[in-house]
């Protein structure tokens, strides 16, 4: 209890708690000691806590029904001019019950909420291990969340306490495991209380897990050499195998230097077209657990540098590189992830990833691949809805594939009326195909048909305009454009606000 706590139940006329129906509180337990024979007690029993009720509003109204008539019980003495102190475990306004008088009687008669140590600091304490550090960001979720939530939220978060353990125990290690992060959790019941257990979440026995119960993801940080965790963002920079820490000596190759460590893991993960808002809680999660980062260096910076963790970053070229590089890391029993723009399946480091870890000195690496927005989808979004029927994509780079595949692929998809999402439309070097998948479009395609030109979506540069397929200018494209190209049904509407909005039907009309 805080010193001030211990002066206010010393003034108060009259001490409230809540509690069961059997009675027993533990705020009144914590608080025992510093009460008085005079002080006046307004025990708050609930009508229910987790059993079913028959009230006519349900489980809800009779919590409600509850709440109004304590109200008015703290209302009558404060009416009678005496001091009410509403005494509570942990924070009044953390998870706690006092809230529900606040909110019914803070508006009407002089309030001062005194703050308290709550659960998840105690927990911590209890632990002897820091809840967060640097930029490291703390989730505190309450167990009764459903099992893919919590399970979603574990994973995108750096540390977290779960609360309101229970009868919720057995969700919450589910998830704890799905969300790869129950080797890290501990268990802490009872903190700073008599019947105080602190044990590795892992090992606990669901059965024997009360309410007053907590799960700690603590700081990844802390628990990092002094050393490593004083330079977030160190590594090196991977070009081509041979260079960088992980070289073999001259006359070597990796496999035969390689350590007989347990292998770990690589983790292609998808950023999305842009940035942070676009990574889903798994890549999120993904990110923040590698211990390694390898990938091309626009991608690597969009994510954020994280004490202790080794970036890899190359040339947009080296995709097969890249890749056997976060294999041989991972066979020294890294945990690497291969960072991906957009969706890393789709004109990405997947397949480049997957490619090198079939070859005979990788096949025993756990890969997986987490996917990501691509960028298609991203346009698409932005302009309406003009991939909401049957579609196409097509990349116009013809670095790994010749022209004459390309040109036969348009062909084939205009032919069929699917609308098409043209990624890698054009760069520096590459100057004509936008031109010349035009001038091809134009055999199947009315010239008024739409083409969305969406250029850096979700980055700074955004911009999103649709222009007609006949009206299509090589030169507006870039290697940061994505164009789409309607299909004979697709649409373009300017509604009343001045936005112009493209989507194409999800029926097909017959014949």
């Amino acid at each position: 209890m805080t010193v001030r706590a211990v002066e206010v139940i010393a003034e108060a006329d009259v001490i409230a708690y809540h509690s069961a129906r059997h009675g027993r509180s533990i705020a009144r337990s914590i608080a025992a000691g510093h009460l008085r024979a005079d002080h006046i007690e307004e025990a708050l029993i609930y009508p229910v806590t987790t059993e079913s009720t028959d009230h006519p509003g349900g489980y809800r109204g009779a919590l409600d029904e509850f709440y109004e008539t304590a109200a008015a019980r703290l209302a009558a003495h404060l009416d009678a001019g005496r001091t009410v102190a509403v005494i509570s475990e942990g924070d009044p306004l953390f998870y706690g019950s006092y809230q529900h008088m606040h909110k019914r009687l803070a508006h009407r008669y002089p309030t001062e909420v005194i703050p308290g140590v709550t659960s998840v600091s105690a927990a911590a304490a209890r632990l002897g291990k820091p809840l967060a550090e640097a930029d490291e960001v703390l989730t505190i979720l309450p167990g009764t969340l459903p099992e893919e939530e919590l399970t979603a939220r574990l994973a995108s978060t750096d540390t977290a306490v779960v609360m309101k353990l229970g009868r919720t125990f057995p969700t919450v290690r589910r998830a704890m495991e799905r969300s790869g992060r129950l080797p890290e959790a501990h268990y802490v019941e009872r903190a700073t209380m008599s019947g105080e257990r602190t044990e590795r979440l892992a090992d606990i026995d669901a059965e024997t897990v009360p309410y007053f119960s907590v799960s700690v993801v603590p700081s990844r940080i802390a628990d990092l050499p002094p050393a490593t965790a004083a330079s977030p963002g160190d590594g090196a920079v991977a070009a081509v195998p041979g260079e960088g820490p992980m070289a073999a000596a001259p006359g070597e190759t990796a496999a035969s230097t390689a350590s007989p460590a347990p292998p770990g893991e690589v983790v292609v993960v998808g950023t999305g077209p842009a940035g942070p808002l676009w990574l889903t809680p798994e890549s999120r999660g993904a990110l923040a657990a590698a211990e390694d980062l390898v990938g091309y260096t626009t991608y690597l910076d969009r994510v954020p540098l994280r004490p202790g963790q080794r970036r890899h970053a190359s040339d947009n070229k080296v995709e097969s590189e890249r890749a056997e590089l976060a294999l041989d890391l991972a066979r020294r029993g890294r945990r690497v992830a291969v960072v991906s723009g957009g969706d890393p399946g789709v004109f990405a480091m997947a397949t480049a990833v997957l490619e090198v870890a079939c070859q005979a000195p990788y096949r025993a690496i756990p890969v997986r691949v987490l996917p990501g927005v691509t960028a298609a989808n991203a346009a698409a979004a932005r302009a309406g809805a003009p991939l909401g029927h049957d579609y196409a994509v097509i990349s116009l780079s013809d670095r790994l594939k010749p022209w004459e595949v390309i040109a036969e692929r348009l062909h084939a998809a205009a032919g069929a009326d699917l609308a098409l999402a043209l990624y890698n439309p054009g760069s520096r070097s590459r100057t004509w195909q936008v031109g010349k998948a035009r001038e091809l479009l134009l055999e199947h395609r009315a010239p008024d048909t739409p083409v969305i030109l969406a250029r850096d979506i979700g980055g700074p540069e955004e911009s999103v305009r649709t222009v007609h397929l006949a009206d299509l200018d090589p030169h507006q494209v870039d290697m940061r454009t994505l164009l789409i190209v309607g299909s004979s049904q697709t649409q373009a509407v300017r509604r009343d606000d001045g936005t112009e909005i493209v989507w194409t039907p999800r029926r097909y009309p017959e014949g």
